[in-house]
């Protein structure tokens, strides 16, 4: 595993240059359409690793949740704070690195959609063993997965369902797992996977 310091430093310079090409403006489509067509999930608190510059935890906090979200490049922290501000919305945002940082508390959900693919697969290890650190027993693990993204040398970095299965099957069990709506350059290029944590 790469230092959390070269980590940062590389993610920072990306925000630093506007190279957020991964950015698009808006939260996750699969995202959006899961919030709509789950309106009676009980509403509690998320944490969304990997935020970037906030879209997913707005769309968190205008379901009703209480959204946290976390990023290791302090410049994509400052972003999500501004934007979040001028949505007039209220939610918390930290300069945490997610791989090894300590939970405040712990949290009803995670949610991703930039972190797993971002990382270096050989971080993926200490990926799947901070995910249940951070969530509640019994609490909610949402991801979209990027299987086959345009640039396989990364990052984004593809996956297997074999691979996502293997790494998240023993702390969590299943609830479903579809094809999301995507981003048009990520069409039939995604997974999304709902867990829920074993107690």
């Amino acid at each position: 595993m790469r230092c959390t310091e070269q980590r940062r430093a590389d993610w920072e310079a990306r925000y630093q240059q506007g190279d957020l090409h991964w950015d698009k403006g808006e939260p996750a489509p699969g995202l959006v359409d899961f919030l709509a067509a789950q309106p009676g999930l009980q509403r509690g608190s998320v944490v969304v690793p990997g935020c970037g510059t906030g879209h997913d935890v707005r769309a968190w906090v205008q379901a009703g949740f209480a959204a946290t979200g976390l990023d290791i490049a302090p410049s994509a922290v400052r972003l999500a704070v501004a934007r979040t501000l001028a949505a007039d919305l209220e939610a918390g945002f930290h300069e945490v690195d997610f791989l090894n940082g300590t939970p405040p508390q712990p949290f009803d959900w995670v949610f991703e959609h930039t972190l797993f693919c971002a990382i270096d697969p050989g971080d993926r290890d200490a990926y799947a063993s901070a995910v249940p650190r951070w969530l509640r027993p019994g609490g909610n693990f949402l991801a979209i997965h990027y299987r086959n993204p345009e640039q396989p040398e990364g990052p984004p970095f593809g996956v297997s369902r074999d691979e996502i299965e293997a790494r998240f099957a023993g702390a969590f069990e299943l609830v479903d797992a579809w094809v999301p709506r995507s981003f048009p350059n990520r069409v039939d290029r995604e997974l999304m996977f709902w867990w829920r944590r074993r107690d």
